[in-house]
C-alpha cells in the first residue's frame, strides 16, 4: 500500500474511539490472545500502590524453553499466523521522503493503533517479525486484529529531530488514538515527540521500552496533559540502567496527584527483554483505560 495512509472515518467510528479511549478503568477489557503463555510468570513484588511491579524473569525458561532456537525462533504454540493476511508493507510520503512502514490492520478505520519505534540497527522488519523477542509482536499482531486496532512499524533512518518528524507524520496520516511504544534508543523519538502538543493530543499513551532516560520528559506537554506511560525495563540492563529510567518515573508520577503511570521491572532481565517480556494485553488496558 502506497500513499496517504489516512481517510475520514464516520461519525459513529468516533462515537467508538470516544468511548473507548474515556471509559473508567474498570470498564475496558480488550479481547485477549494466547493470555496465558504472555502473563507475566510471577510477581515479585508490588510497590508504590501498584505503579511499580517486579516481575520475576528466568532465561532458562523464558528463552531456551520458551523458544526452538534460542532469541531466532519462539515454539509454534506462541504464533497464530493467521495475522500475516491482514498485514502488509506500506510506504508513507512525508518530510520530502518515503517512509517505510510495516503494518497490520487498517490504519484509517481503527479505533486505535500501536506504533512501534525500534532502537539502532533496526527497522520495520524487527516489529514485523513473528518469531523473535518470543513471539511477542506476533501476540501484539493478533491482540490489534482482535480488538478492531491497526499496528505500525515505520523504519526510522536516526534519532533526531529528522526522526521524529518521520515518526509524527506517521501518527497524523491516521485519525485514531495511537499508543506510542519505543524501545531502546528509539526512546530519544518518544521524549522528542513527548514535547509536542501537536502530537500528544493524538496519544492515547506511551511505553517505552528499556528505553533511555531522559529527564525531562517529567516537564513534557505530554505529562502536562496526563499522557498515560508505561516503562518496561530489566534489571540487568548494561545498556541503560533502570534505576536512572526509575527516577525519571518518580519524576513524572510526582508531577500531579494519582498520576496514571506504571513500571513494570523484569528481574535479571537484560536490554532487550522488555521486548520480549512485556504483557501487551495488560499495557493496552491500562493506557487506553485512562
Amino acid at each position: 500500500m502506497r500513499g496517504v495512509l489516512a481517510q475520514p472515518l464516520s461519525a459513529l467510528l468516533c462515537c467508538i474511539l470516544a468511548a473507548l479511549v474515556s471509559a473508567p478503568a474498570d470498564a475496558l477489557e480488550l479481547r485477549g490472545h494466547k493470555d496465558r503463555l504472555f502473563a507475566y510468570p510471577g510477581i515479585l513484588a508490588v510497590e508504590e500502590g501498584g505503579a511499580f511491579m517486579v516481575v520475576d524473569y528466568d532465561k532458562m525458561r523464558d528463552i531456551h524453553q520458551r523458544d526452538q532456537q534460542p532469541e531466532r525462533r519462539v515454539r509454534s504454540r506462541y504464533v497464530s499466523l493467521g495475522v500475516k493476511r491482514h498485514s502488509r508493507l506500506a510506504v508513507h510520503r512525508a518530510n520530502g521522503r518515503e517512509i517505510e512502514i510495516g503494518l497490520t490492520g487498517e490504519y484509517a478505520a481503527a479505533r486505535f493503533a500501536v506504533i512501534f519505534v525500534h532502537g539502532r540497527g533496526g527497522d520495520q522488519r524487527l516489529g514485523m517479525n513473528d518469531y523473535t523477542f518470543g513471539g511477542n509482536f506476533n501476540r501484539l499482531k493478533n491482540l490489534m486484529m482482535a480488538n478492531g486496532g491497526a499496528y505500525l512499524a515505520p523504519t526510522i533512518e536516526s534519532f533526531d529531530d529528522i526522526g521524529a518528524r518521520d515518526v509524527k507524520a506517521v501518527i497524523e496520516a491516521g485519525r485514531t488514538p495511537v499508543v506510542l511504544a519505543c524501545a531502546s534508543m528509539g526512546s530519544i523519538i518518544c521524549a522528542k515527540l513527548a514535547r509536542d502538543p501537536a502530537v500528544v493530543s493524538r496519544l492515547a499513551g506511551m511505553v517505552l521500552l528499556g528505553g533511555a532516560p531522559d529527564s525531562g520528559i517529567a516537564g513534557s506537554a505530554a505529562v502536562r496533559a496526563r499522557l498515560p506511560m508505561m516503562f518496561t525495563h530489566g534489571s540487568d540492563d548494561s545498556v541503560y540502567d533502570w534505576k536512572s529510567q526509575k527516577a525519571v518515573f518518580d519524576r513524572v508520577r510526582a508531577s500531579s496527584a494519582d498520576y496514571p503511570a506504571r513500571f513494570v521491572l523484569f528481574n535479571t532481565g537484560s536490554h532487550g527483554t522488555p521486548i520480549r517480556m512485556t504483557d501487551w494485553k495488560q499495557t493496552l488496558e491500562f493506557l487506553l483505560s485512562r
